[in-house]
């Protein structure tokens, strides 16, 4: 069941009514937080909801609360778009996979803002570890095998070791910042060392 639901503070479904404010809520959040930062108020998530802060509360009783739930909806999303990547079987596997990976560097550097807040309030969320994590990975190594097997990616390379690049890729785009241009160029760098040398090549 999907997490808008049902409210975490409760063991039966919500009502229509409040299945929809919930919803509300979560993409008034997303939409608050991509655009202000996580620190924007819970009160301008309410106000682009078009709902009170009272009924805010009733469905995230704190702000690491809702941050969770967004942040789970966030992965979900990305998780079926992961699942859609591999169903397509792109005529491009190579342009698929760094595609992939572009998008998983994406939103992993949204994630960290997530995840240290969270931390600093002293709540941890296992994703890697998580159905959400397991989906990701497997899906990463379907397209990771078609790109070595279309001589777009080296063959030596092992889903494993494509995380911690997915990080440092990640974080060097966050030291970017607001230069287009400069995350980009690190992007692409480190991506060409995913490449096949021409020893690989033959």
């Amino acid at each position: 069941m999907s997490p808008a639901a049902v409210d975490p503070a409760e063991s039966k479904p919500l009502r229509a009514d409040a299945r929809r404010n919930r919803a509300r809520v979560l993409e008034a959040a997303e939409d608050v937080f991509a655009a202000k930062g996580i620190g924007a108020p819970t009160e301008e998530v309410a106000r682009v909801a078009g709902v009170g802060i009272g009924t805010v509360f009733r469905h995230f009783p704190t702000k690491e609360a809702l941050l969770e739930a967004v942040l789970h909806v966030r992965l979900s999303r990305f998780a079926d778009e992961a699942e859609s990547a591999v169903a397509a079987e792109s005529t491009d596997p190579g342009g698929a996979f760094f595609a992939f990976l572009t998008s998983w560097i994406e939103m992993s550097s949204a994630k960290t803002a997530y995840f240290e807040a969270l931390a600093a309030a002293g709540v941890t969320l296992p994703v890697a570890k998580s159905e959400i994590g397991g989906r990701l990975l497997a899906a990463l190594g379907v397209l990771l095998s078609r790109a070595q097997e279309a001589g777009a990616v080296r063959p030596d390379l092992v889903v494993g070791e494509l995380i911690p690049v997915i990080i440092g890729v990640a974080r060097a785009a966050e030291y970017a910042g607001p230069d287009a241009t400069l995350r980009d160029r690190a992007v692409s760098i480190l991506f060409d060392g995913l490449r096949p040398s021409a020893g690989d090549r033959g």
